[in-house]
């Protein structure tokens, strides 16, 4: 959808960036231990994500698997917010919460409801994964995808947004890790 806006104007908004500091990890969560270890077989940390896992190919959510998981781990939530959006906050990308602490996503696991997953609202509204689209000429958007440990399971509504979802997380929170992926368009 926003292949379609003119690289000028994409250009022209590239110093407008949403910011690493008004994502989730760096706000809410800053002081949570940086103990986990999150990876994808579709890129790894700070490098390129591959096309295929955008709005440029099939949109599919990459795979991601976490390790180093502290004991007491009940439950595992991913974030996936967009700190290079030109917006005044990071688009949300993925909500995935409830997962099993043993369990790891498959490549397009967490692409749509149905799949078995407890998929919250991306910035569209819409569960599950919000593929990147960046504006032409716009520049690099990293893409934080976040994993957190909980004490516990999480009770929220059928679709949580960020808001409920880090609300709930409020206290709950053992570890944390982060793999960034980027993505642009020329």
């Amino acid at each position: 959808m926003l292949e379609k806006i003119p690289h000028a104007v994409g250009a022209a908004l590239s110093g407008l960036k949403a910011g690493l500091d008004k994502t989730a990890y760096r706000t809410t969560f800053a002081t949570v231990p940086e103990s986990l270890g999150l990876t994808s077989l579709a890129f790894t940390d700070g490098t390129a994500m591959p096309a295929r896992v955008s709005a440029d190919g099939a949109g599919a959510s990459p795979p991601l698997a976490w390790t180093g998981l502290p004991p007491g781990t009940a439950r595992v939530v991913l974030l996936c917010e967009d700190a290079g959006s030109p917006t005044p906050s990071p688009l949300v990308h993925l909500i995935a919460w409830n997962l099993d602490p043993g369990a790891a996503l498959a490549e397009g696991a967490a692409s749509q409801p149905g799949s078995g997953l407890d998929l919250g609202k991306n910035s569209f509204l819409k569960p599950g994964w919000l593929p990147p689209d960046p504006p032409t000429g716009h520049g690099p958007h990293a893409y934080l995808f976040q994993v957190y440990a909980l004490d516990r399971a999480l009770e929220l509504p059928e679709r949580p947004g960020r808001g409920a979802l880090l609300e709930a997380m409020a206290g709950r929170v053992l570890a944390k890790g982060c793999l960034v992926g980027t993505y642009e368009r020329p």
